[in-house]
């Protein structure tokens, strides 16, 4: 699997801090910073730029907003590695809980440089407005459509219609629910190959691990085409948590990909911070991924103390009973 237009993503702050409210220590992502430069790894989304309004900041973490002076001390504090780029950093914008006020420095003078849009397809409209406020500042733009599994195709139609006259760079398929199949992630990435084919939109892949297949989905979209693929140290993730870098790195054949400068981090770092937060293949998880469920269900029923009665969940999902 080489092809020199694959491109890494990690999303370890973004995504992993939906399980520790996005409280990493400046140490831990400056650490993370130089180890996905020196493996190789093409963009680092170090985290959300949500309304603080909306968010307060005492309220979570500093990732979850993104202020401009710390992404600025983590990108300037890395030691340069020879002969590799560094990562581009992006950071997510929700379409509802961001808003386009956040983004007012043009890219050439933010250590920013990419903004990747979240939206259903219901909200299609509102992030190609969004996309078009950032590409004036100069920013790489990634639109990526949350809960695909549960689009109906002419939803999927008029949200892939809008998307497709945006500034977009990149647009991602995301199964947000864990909850798709092989089959289904070709199908759809040549579906969004078919809508761009005679545009310069390149096509991502960001999976969920429910069922164990994070890893075996996103090579099924490089296989198809997917030239953008996302992916966390050690699979941290909401929930069951998404693929895992690491594999990508061992997986994708161009020599530039290093996987031995993360291992250390996914040592020092992931590893004692897992046996504090849970994350990964569960059970309940893969019931909920299974039915094309959210998994807030399951995190709600691994909070209680019959966490492992599994056949008793299983019962009341197919029942549609709610768990809170």
């Amino acid at each position: 699997m080489y092809r020199p237009e694959i491109k890494v993503l990690d999303c370890t702050i973004r995504d992993g801090g939906l399980m520790n409210n996005w409280d990493f220590s400046m140490d831990q992502v400056k650490r993370i910073y130089q180890a996905l430069w020196e493996a190789g790894v093409d963009h680092m989304e170090i985290g959300y730029r949500h309304d603080k309004e909306m968010f307060p900041p005492e309220k979570s973490g500093p990732w979850r907003h993104c202020d401009e002076e710390l992404v600025h001390e983590v990108v300037t504090s890395a030691e340069e590695v020879e002969d590799k780029e560094r990562p581009r950093i992006a950071v997510m914008a929700d379409i509802g809980k961001s808003v386009e006020s956040d983004f007012t420095l043009p890219a050439a003078e933010s250590a920013v440089d990419m903004v990747r849009i979240a939206t259903y397809a219901k909200d299609a409209d509102k992030a190609v407005h969004f996309a078009k406020h950032c590409k004036d500042l100069g920013y790489e733009i990634s639109i990526n459509l949350m809960s695909i599994s549960h689009c109906t195709e002419f939803e999927l139609h008029e949200a892939l219609q809008a998307m497709v006259e945006s500034p977009a760079d990149v647009i991602c398929v995301v199964d947000s629910f864990g909850a798709l199949y092989s089959e289904e992630v070709a199908y759809l990435v040549q579906k969004y190959q078919k809508y761009v084919a005679d545009r310069p939109i390149e096509i991502g892949v960001h999976m969920h691990n429910n069922m164990q297949l994070a890893f075996s989905n996103t090579i099924e979209g490089v296989i198809r085409g997917a030239n953008r693929l996302d992916g966390t140290l050690y699979g941290m993730g909401r929930g069951a948590g998404n693929c895992c870098t690491e594999l990508l790195l061992s997986f994708l054949k161009n020599p530039k990909f290093d996987v031995r400068p993360v291992l250390s981090v996914i040592s020092d770092i992931m590893l004692p911070m897992r046996e504090k937060i849970e994350w990964g293949y569960l059970i309940p998880y893969m019931v909920t991924g299974s039915l094309d469920e959210h998994p807030r269900s399951a995190i709600a029923w691994l909070g209680k103390p019959e966490r492992n009665d599994f056949t008793t969940f299983y019962d009341k999902m197919r029942e549609g009973v709610p768990i809170s």
